[in-house]
Order: structure tokens, then C-alpha cells, then sequence
């Protein structure tokens, strides 16, 4: 597979997550913007294709709009389809739904559910034998379900080296900063703590991602990556803010955010 311009392709997809949330008039914006550099880098440069296939689960559902964008411009649905998120009878639904959409790994929306699907499934994986690995993305305010660490607790016992967590850290969740909520910081020491590998990095950077994911491989331990992202990323109007979780742009909005974002088609 040819690999393109990352950076142009990540400004492309944050403006299919805007026009598709715009259409279907309502979505989680600022999740999936922060999450736009992880999911190309997965899915452009390190999940392996295949019969053994790396697995994928996007435990932030809510998220959704970035994996559609991305699995679209992966050449996994019509590019066209995108503007039927959240429709009646959508393959798009508003949280990923594997019944519906094939090439999906899992069906997530209640935060914390997803991460457990994907320790189970890297277990699975290893006693079948299997040489594939699975990478879950979780959102930093996900990790005050207390689900989350019972798995991580498992995944570290079992001893899966073929599992990556990584945590969109945007520091921003429905209500207000995570940890004015419920405090997280920080995430990779209390990772380190349930015993898993961890490190700390530049979401937003694919020298970074490429870095860590590298490192991730040469472990034999579960691992997880504590990004640091922007919630927003790319439109000054919604950086770092809570107000665009789930907000839908209006048409003015959108169209300042083309400007801001800018992409060659």
C-alpha cells in the first residue's frame, strides 16, 4: 500500500468528521478530532492486514466519526457513505456497531466495555495460537470506570504481550476538565502500577506515535500509550473545550472550521 501524506490525510478526515457530524446533525466532535493522528497512524502504518489480521476496538465509541473518516479513506467503505452517519438503518451508527459494519472488532458505547472486549479478545488470540495484536483506544476521562482497571489487572496476570492500550489523553470530558471530575494524572504511572508497560507522548506527533509504537512491539508485556492530544485539535473555537463533546457545527461553523483546518483534496 502506498503510503500518503499523513499529515494532509489527517486534515482531510478531521473535515469528513465535521461535514459528516454537520449532516447528520449531531455527533462528538471534539473526541474524534483529538483522536484523528492515533487512528491514521494505526491504521496507515502499524495494524497488520491479512488472514492474521491486528485486531482494532474503539472502546470511545462516541468517537465513531474519526474510525468511519478513517476506515473510508482505508478504502473499508465508500467514501459516500459518510454522510449517512446516525441515519435510520446506517451501516454509520452513532457508536460503532460490528452487527452492522464489517471489519469492526467489536461493538462500543459504554465506556470501559470496549477496553474489556479487547483484553478477552488478546487472550482468545493466544491460545489460538495467533501471531496478531490488538490495540484499543480509550478516552482519559474512561478511565474513572472502574471496569477499565479490573481488565488492565487481568491483561497484566495473563501476561498479554499482544496488547496496546492507548489513551486519548485530551484532558477534557462532557462536564469539564477529567480531573476536576475524577483525577487521572498521571495515567502512565498508574498504568505502570497495575503492571503494565507505559508510556507518555505526543498524540498528535507521528514521529511520536511511530516511536512508541515501535517500543510497544519490542516488549513482551501488555502496553499502554498515554497520549497527549487536544480535544478539538484543529479548530480554535473548539480546542480544550467541554461545550464541543457533543455539539453539532452550525453552518457558519463549518465553514470557518474549513478554513482553519484547510486540506488538499
Amino acid at each position: 500500500m502506498e503510503i500518503p501524506d499523513l499529515p494532509n490525510l489527517a486534515a482531510r478526515i478531521r473535515l469528513d468528521v465535521l461535514e459528516m457530524i454537520h449532516a447528520a446533525g449531531s455527533g462528538h466532535p471534539g473526541g474524534s478530532l483529538s483522536a484523528v493522528e492515533i487512528l491514521v497512524q494505526l491504521f496507515f502504518r502499524e495494524m497488520k492486514a491479512g488472514a492474521d489480521r491486528d485486531r482494532f476496538i474503539l472502546s470511545k465509541g462516541h468517537a465513531a466519526p474519526a474510525l468511519y473518516a478513517v476506515m473510508a479513506a482505508r478504502g473499508m467503505l465508500p467514501r459516500s457513505e459518510l454522510s449517512s452517519l446516525r441515519r435510520l438503518g446506517s451501516r454509520l451508527q452513532g457508536h460503532p456497531d460490528m452487527h452492522r459494519l464489517p471489519g469492526l472488532d467489536s461493538s462500543t458505547g459504554s465506556l470501559g466495555q470496549g477496553f474489556a472486549a479487547a483484553v478477552g479478545l488478546a487472550r482468545g488470540l493466544r491460545l489460538s495460537g495467533s501471531s496478531a495484536r490488538v490495540y484499543c483506544l480509550l478516552g482519559d476521562g474512561e478511565l474513572q470506570e472502574g471496569a477499565v482497571w479490573e481488565a488492565a489487572a487481568g491483561a497484566a496476570h495473563a501476561g498479554l504481550g499482544n496488547i496496546v492500550a492507548i489513551v486519548d489523553c485530551n484532558g477534557v470530558q462532557l462536564d469539564g476538565p477529567v480531573d476536576s471530575i475524577k483525577r487521572q494524572k498521571p495515567a502512565s504511572e498508574r498504568w505502570l502500577a497495575w503492571g503494565w508497560h507505559a508510556l507518555d507522548l505526543d498524540g498528535h506527533s507521528f514521529e511520536s506515535l511511530e516511536e512508541a509504537f515501535r517500543e510497544a512491539r519490542a516488549v513482551s508485556m501488555p502496553v499502554a500509550l498515554c497520549a497527549r492530544t487536544v480535544k478539538g485539535r484543529g479548530v480554535s473555537f473548539m480546542e480544550g473545550s467541554c461545550a464541543w463533546h457533543g455539539r453539532c457545527p452550525d453552518a457558519s461553523e463549518l465553514e470557518r472550521a474549513r478554513g482553519e483546518i484547510g486540506a488538499n483534496p
